[in-house]
């Protein structure tokens, strides 16, 4: 390397120093040497902690809230509590996100996670102080930023409040479906259908009926989303190394919570036993369960609208879905029914993450589970692909559907199971009967009770008659 450019190289980096010696990182970076070195690491997921904002935001979020306790301690300067809460303010306003570079996957139980906001929160604050990045004499990222912290209390704190935080957008996706699916429920009221079992006609039903069924299948989710994120605000923070306290003063730790449910706006309260706290994971395992059951429901959501979308000639054909694309690039006229099918595909990964997410949390030994950044960012991903997806599936597929009536109708008139209707009106033996010849003649049911002048066409219309099924409901 030349004079001239090992020159400019010095020019566009700084040399900052750790246990491990000296590391160059770029001048004008708000991260330091531990977060350089972490990202050199770890190259896995593509996905630096500034994917999530509500991470980064929580992070921030549980650095004012310590900075606000230490300061009541005395631990901090009015200078140095001032920066620190105002760095942190910039980072919740949504500033210098690009700066949380270090991968959601890591070694380290999240500490080059803790340091990477350590480091990016106390240059923001020297340069409000007038100071150049990485002059940490004047405002240290683990002396002051991190004073009475440790990661294994800050990094799942973060998480937990990170979690709530998507859990609100994916709460609105819910409410949203919901909403379109009970107003196709209306709008279908009057299109009578058949009802299946076991994927075999099984008595008539509307299509209206049908539709409200799903959206009151999704009606429990955000209760169940609600008390899993109720789980996840209790908090170890305070707890510091494995939850004894260690490094912070006495009251610390219930005064930085009060701080912290002031400034998240969230009803956090700290764990009863922190050093249980600090290696238990279950609230994010019961949390992975609330995303997958509401990915099961969705999924059995999605397969019924391919279903009965499905021809559209040769098919059940009973509702059409928007076509949003053409299907095959080899039989032309073709459209698949792509939106149902992302959503299917989302719910797999949200389902397979379970496990992963319960298998790691299970890892936990001794006093801290290391496995945390797999919880963290598993979790965060499904509640982001979950709320995309849900928004995808009601606007471009759900808004859109329309029923085929006339296709509905044929299904009805040809079934062996509306004769199961007619057993109150006809007798069982006479039904018995009739859907035995129908079997074998492949007349319909309702053709031959007709023939028979076992009930006149208005006795049949009244029986089959979308009032009289959704009375019998």
């Amino acid at each position: 390397m030349t004079s001239e450019s090992t020159t400019e190289q010095q020019k566009n980096t700084r040399i900052e120093h750790d246990l491990l010696g000296d590391q160059a990182v770029p001048a004008d970076a708000l991260y330091g040497i531990q977060t350089q070195r972490a990202k050199q690491n770890f190259d896995i997921t593509g996905m630096p902690i500034s994917h999530f904002p509500e991470l980064v935001k929580s992070l921030a979020m549980v650095k004012a809230a310590a900075a606000r306790a230490n300061h009541s301690h005395g631990l901090l300067t009015d200078e140095k509590a001032g920066a620190i809460q105002d760095a942190c303010q910039t980072l919740i306003n949504g500033e210098h996100h690009d700066q949380f570079i270090v991968d959601l996957i890591q070694g380290g139980a999240g500490t080059s996670t803790n340091m990477n906001a350590n480091e990016v929160i106390a240059n923001i604050g020297l340069k409000k102080l007038g100071h150049e990045y990485g002059q940490y004499t004047h405002l240290h990222p683990n002396n002051d930023i991190n004073r009475s912290q440790s990661t294994n209390d800050v990094y799942p704190t973060a998480a937990r409040l990170a979690i709530v935080f998507a859990a609100q957008s994916l709460k609105s996706a819910i409410g949203n479906i919901q909403k379109s699916l009970a107003a196709k429920g209306e709008e279908f009221s009057d299109v009578l259908k058949m009802g299946r079992t076991q994927m075999q006609d099984a008595v008539p039903m509307t299509l209206g009926q049908e539709f409200h069924a799903f959206a009151s299948d999704l009606g429990g989710e955000r209760t169940s989303i609600d008390h899993a994120c109720a789980q996840l605000c209790e908090v170890n923070l305070g707890g510091t190394a494995i939850g004894t306290g260690i490094n912070a003063p006495s009251g610390y730790a219930s005064l930085a919570v009060s701080e912290l449910a002031d400034i998240s706006g969230l009803p956090v309260s700290l764990a009863d036993d922190l050093i249980a706290a600090s290696a238990d994971m279950g609230a994010f395992v019961t949390f992975s369960g609330s995303l997958k059951r509401l990915a099961v429901k969705l999924s059995k959501l999605s397969n019924d609208l391919r279903l009965l979308s499905s021809g559209p000639r040769t098919g059940l054909a009973e509702i059409n879905l928007p076509a949003m694309q053409p299907g095959s690039s080899i039989m032309p006229g073709k459209v698949n029914p792509v939106i149902p099918e992302a959503m299917n595909q989302t719910a797999f990964q949200v389902m397979g993450t379970d496990t992963t997410i319960t298998m790691a949390a299970e890892a936990a030994q001794l006093q801290l589970n290391a496995m945390e950044p797999l919880i963290i960012y598993n979790l965060l991903n499904n509640c982001r692909i979950l709320s995309q997806s849900i928004k995808m599936l009601d606007e471009l597929c759900i808004r859109g559907i329309t029923a085929n009536e006339d296709r509905c109708n044929q299904h009805v008139e040809n079934s062996i199971g509306i004769v199961t209707a007619l057993v109150p009106h006809i007798g069982y033996d006479n039904a018995s009967r009739i859907a035995g010849h129908a079997l074998l003649s492949g007349l319909g049911v309702a053709e031959l009770v007709r023939k028979e002048d076992l009930l006149t066409d208005e006795q049949l219309a009244e029986i089959l008659s979308p009032k009289a099924m959704l009375q019998s409901s």
